[in-house]
């Protein structure tokens, strides 16, 4: 290390206590060639020194009037405000947050597993700023520039939420996996609040959906079409070649497709609010019908109750399925009767699990809570039926084997005769 960096590495502890003084890294700029320099910053893509190193950042700047897919960006700004204005908790909720305060994140990498041997050649993201969405990308020149690529990026991140695709178990414990090895010379990973819509994405389109990568939820529910786009499977052999020529063209493509990634994050936030909301006129059943599961699954009563609703009065399958979620929850606040109404139209749906599961419910409602034993014989028989006479030759998760339920009939039919109705 050279004395001029040493010097920068002491310059914070010398200058501590003086206030409004600000911290200013030496460079060697000049001392350090930039491989195809111009070409690069034809791609508003410029060089950041840092000691003898330096890493490339690509800034570019959108309107909010900007249209990706089926919305504007200027439409992420009322997804915010839908969710400061509803007193609902959910894992997606930017309650308390302005719009300024997430940022939308995502890596490309040379591998897909996990561990020091997988490296972050790009890191990416877009926010707010001002009237403007800011798209920022921090790039590896080489394998040993990863001091200038996390100074760089954590330097100017001030915000509170990562919202990313898959994020949670990939892209951000890569970041703190990666940042370990450099910790003692740049700034510390501050701590983040998370959105990770995929699951959210597999929550609600996996129904109409083989697959859920990014990608595929662009093209079928977002409206958003690539072209030209290099895949990002191809991404680590491009970034390989890039490191042995310099030439910067496959590069530039990758981070045109990291762009895409990003910008496609805000447009899948505002979509997924604007179903959880209520807001998109263009929701079908089914989506409805994924919504009014998860507030159940969170809880939230009275959410679920007031979505799941407007799907009971149909005959299709997504109403039937509705009125199994809705008894549920009403069974787990002890409303019985209530519960056993929706059960008992769900024996007629059709849908062989669906069937199942009623009928099982309607046996132990009526042998524990109604104590009519004929009634409760009646439904763990037709349960039984349902097993041997149909497809539905698996035990399925939390209802009981064949076994099981012949066991139950015999209880129930001891009952019946030691208490005749």
């Amino acid at each position: 290390m050279s004395l001029k960096s040493k010097l920068n590495r002491l310059k914070p502890h010398l200058s501590a206590g003086v206030k409004g003084e600000k911290q200013v890294l030496l460079t060697e700029s000049s001392a350090v060639d930039v491989p195809f320099r111009e070409r690069w910053e034809q791609e508003s893509v410029n060089p950041y020194f840092m000691d003898e190193d330096y890493c490339l950042i690509r800034e570019v700047k959108y309107p909010l009037s900007q249209q990706h897919g089926h919305y504007c960006f200027s439409d992420f700004l009322t997804a915010v405000e839908i969710w400061n204005k509803l007193s609902v908790s959910h894992p997606l909720s930017a309650q308390g947050h302005r719009a300024d305060e997430l940022f939308f994140f995502d890596t490309e990498t040379t591998g897909l597993g996990g561990g020091v041997g997988n490296t972050i050649f790009l890191l990416g993201y877009a926010s707010i700023s001002g009237n403007e969405l800011v798209l920022r990308q921090h790039i590896l020149p080489h394998p040993g520039a990863e001091v200038p690529l996390y100074q760089s990026f954590l330097e100017k991140v001030n915000y509170k939420t990562l919202v990313t695709y898959n994020g949670k178990s990939f892209d951000w414990p890569q970041v703190k996996t990666r940042h370990t090895l450099v910790r003692e010379h740049v700034p510390k990973l501050p701590a983040f609040g998370h959105f990770d819509l995929f699951h959210a994405a597999r929550r609600l389109w996996k129904h109409k959906l083989e697959r859920l990568k990014l990608a595929a939820v662009e093209k079928e529910v977002l409206g958003v079409e690539r072209i030209d786009d290099i895949p990002g499977y191809l991404a680590p052999m491009i970034y390989f070649d890039f490191i042995e020529s310099k030439l910067p063209d496959g590069m530039i493509g990758i981070i045109k497709h990291n762009e895409m990634d990003i910008l496609s994050l805000i447009t899948l936030y505002t979509h997924l609010t604007f179903q959880i909301c209520g807001v998109d006129m263009n929701q079908t059943r089914p989506e409805s019908y994924e919504v009014g599961r998860w507030f159940a699954s969170l809880g939230e009563k009275s959410e679920a109750e007031k979505v799941l609703r407007k799907l009971t009065t149909g005959i299709d399958l997504t109403s039937f399925q509705a009125k199994l979620t809705l008894a549920f929850q009403h069974k787990k606040e002890h409303e019985w009767e209530v519960a056993r109404k929706l059960f008992v139209d769900v024996v007629d749906s059709g849908d062989e699990r669906m069937m199942l599961t009623a009928c099982l419910e309607l046996a132990k409602i009526h042998e524990h809570r109604l104590k009519d034993y004929q009634l409760a014989i009646n439904y763990c028989k037709k349960a039984i039926f349902l097993i041997t006479q149909s497809k539905i030759l698996v035990k399925l998760t939390g209802q009981m084997t064949l076994e099981q339920l012949q066991t139950r009939l015999i209880r129930l039919e001891q009952k019946q005769a030691k208490f005749p109705g």
